[in-house]
C-alpha cells in the first residue's frame, strides 16, 4: 500500500467518526426537542415556530430599579384561604424578564398610615410558577399574629390579601436570587415546608417542563389538609410524569385526612424519611422552609454524606445554619469577637461586636438603632449602610448588589473592627 492510499484511509476513518459523532449529536437533540414538544401538547401549551425577535425577547435584560406591573388575576391556593396567588403583567407592555426557578421579585409598597399618607415598605416575594411570557405569579401566606400575642400581624402580606385588587398596581424591581434550580439532569429532591411550597413549586414546574425526562422528587411538608396548596395541580404533574415522585408530608393530619388518599407520610420531613424513600443516586437537595426545619435537615444530609455543593437552602425571612464545612474551618481563620468593636457614628455608639447577637442588623437593633430593613435575607437592599472604616465579611452571597463603600447589614458581620454611618 502506497503512503497515499494510507493517507487517504487515514483521512477518511477520521471523516467517518466525525460524521457519527454529529449524527449522535443530532439525534440525542432531536429527542430533546420531541420529549419538550410531548410535554407541551400535553401540557396545553401553545407550540409555535421561532418568529423574528423572539430570540432576543427570550434574553431580555433584566431592568434597573422600579417597574409598574397590574394585577391581572387574583386566586386562593388552598382550603383555609390563606394563600393566595396575584398574576403580574408590566404596564409598559414590553417583554418579561426570564428568570429560573426559585427566584423572587422584589416589590416597594406603598401602606396606609393614619392621616391618609402612606409609608414605603420592601419585601420579597418568591416567583411561584415556571417562566410565563405572559406574566409573573407570586403567591402570598396571609400572616397572623400569634395567638394570645399583642404583636402586630404580617404587614405586608396582610397588605396584599385585603388591598391588592385586579387592576392594582405595584412597584416591581427585576427577578433575582441565588436559590434556584440548576438546568441540567442531574436528579433532584425538592423540599417545601409550609409556604416554603413557592419558590419549590417553581422550580417543579420548571423542570418538568424544560426537561421531562429529569428525576424529581417533591416532599412537601404542611400539618394536614386545610394548609396544603396546590394539591390537585401537583397529582395531576405526578400522574403526568413517571419520573416525577410526590411525597405530601403530615406532621397533623386531621380526623378526616386518610393516608394514601390524602397524604403519604404521617409525619415531620427528616433524614430518615428521606432515607426510606430515596435510592441511592447523587441527588440535588433544594429546601425551603423554616429555620427550624433547616436546622435539622441540613447537618443531617451532611451527615449522610451529600457533599456540601449538592445542598441548596433558603429559609423564610433571616436563618444561620450552621454548615460542616463551616465548623471544620482551621482555628484563626477568623478574628476572635473580643478583639472586634463596632462603632454606630451618628448614634455615638462604640461596642464591643457580639458574634450571638447574629448579623450586623441584629445587633444594632439589639442596642436601640433603628434600621430601615425589608426582606433581612440580603435581596432588597433597605439596610443598605455606609462603611466609614473597617471591613465587612458576608455570611452569605447578598442577591442584592450594595454600592462600593457600603454593606448589607442583615447579611453581614465585622471582619476587622469597623465603623458605620447609623
Amino acid at each position: 500500500m502506497s503512503s497515499l492510499s494510507l493517507l487517504l484511509w487515514i483521512v477518511g476513518g477520521i471523516l467517518l467518526q466525525l460524521a457519527i459523532y454529529l449524527g449522535y449529536g443530532f439525534w440525542r437533540h432531536w429527542l430533546d426537542y420531541l420529549a419538550l414538544r410531548r410535554s407541551a401538547t400535553e401540557q396545553s401549551i401553545p407550540v409555535q415556530a421561532l418568529q423574528p425577535g423572539d430570540e432576543l425577547q427570550a434574553t431580555s435584560p433584566a431592568w434597573q430599579g422600579l417597574r409598574s406591573f397590574q394585577v391581572v388575576r387574583k386566586q386562593m391556593e388552598d382550603a383555609g384561604q390563606s394563600i393566595c396567588s396575584f398574576f403580574l403583567v408590566p404596564q409598559d407592555g414590553q417583554p418579561l424578564v426570564p428568570f429560573q426557578g426559585g427566584q423572587f421579585l422584589t416589590f416597594q409598597l406603598e401602606l396606609p398610615v393614619a392621616g391618609g399618607a402612606s409609608a414605603p415598605l420592601i419585601r420579597c416575594y418568591s416567583l411561584s410558577d415556571a417562566p410565563d411570557q405572559n406574566h409573573y405569579r407570586i403567591s402570598v401566606k396571609r400572616a397572623l399574629a400569634p395567638v394570645g400575642s399583642q404583636s402586630v400581624p404580617g404587614r405586608s402580606s396582610n397588605f396584599f390579601h385585603d388591598h391588592i385588587e385586579v387592576g392594582s398596581v405595584l412597584q416591581v424591581r427585576a427577578p433575582s436570587g441565588h436559590f434556584h434550580v440548576d438546568s441540567g439532569d442531574a436528579p433532584v429532591v425538592l423540599i417545601g415546608g409550609g409556604i416554603g411550597i413557592t419558590p419549590v413549586l417553581g422550580m417543579l414546574n420548571a423542570c418538568l417542563r424544560e426537561r421531562p425526562e429529569r428525576e424529581v422528587w417533591l416532599f412537601y411538608g404542611v400539618r394536614n389538609s386545610s394548609e396544603v396548596a396546590w394539591k390537585s395541580h401537583l397529582e395531576t404533574l405526578s400522574a403526568r410524569h413517571p419520573n416525577f415522585h410526590l411525597q405530601l408530608c403530615w406532621s397533623d393530619p386531621l380526623p378526616a385526612d386518610v393516608p394514601g388518599r390524602d397524604f403519604h407520610q404521617r409525619g415531620r420531613i427528616d433524614l430518615e424519611l428521606l432515607r426510606r424513600q430515596l435510592p441511592l443516586k447523587p441527588y440535588h437537595f433544594y429546601i425551603c422552609g423554616p429555620t427550624s426545619m433547616l436546622q435539622i435537615l441540613v447537618p443531617a444530609l451532611e451527615g449522610w454524606g451529600v457533599p456540601d455543593q449538592r445542598i441548596h437552602f433558603e429559609a423564610f425571612g433571616p436563618a444561620s445554619i450552621q454548615r460542616k464545612s463551616e465548623a471544620t474551618r482551621p482555628a484563626g481563620v477568623q478574628v476572635e469577637a473580643a478583639d472586634l468593636v463596632v462603632t454606630f457614628s451618628r448614634s455615638g455608639k462604640k461596642l464591643q461586636w457580639q458574634s450571638a447577637a447574629g448579623t450586623l442588623l441584629e445587633f444594632a437593633e439589639s442596642q436601640s438603632i433603628a434600621v430601615d430593613s425589608g426582606c433581612r435575607a440580603g435581596g432588597c437592599g433597605t439596610c443598605q449602610t455606609t462603611i466609614l472604616a473597617g471591613e465587612v465579611t458576608y455570611r452569605q452571597t447578598p442577591d442584592f448588589d450594595p454600592e462600593p463603600g457600603t454593606c448589607l447589614l442583615c447579611v453581614c458581620t465585622p471582619k476587622t473592627s469597623v465603623s458605620l454611618e447609623l
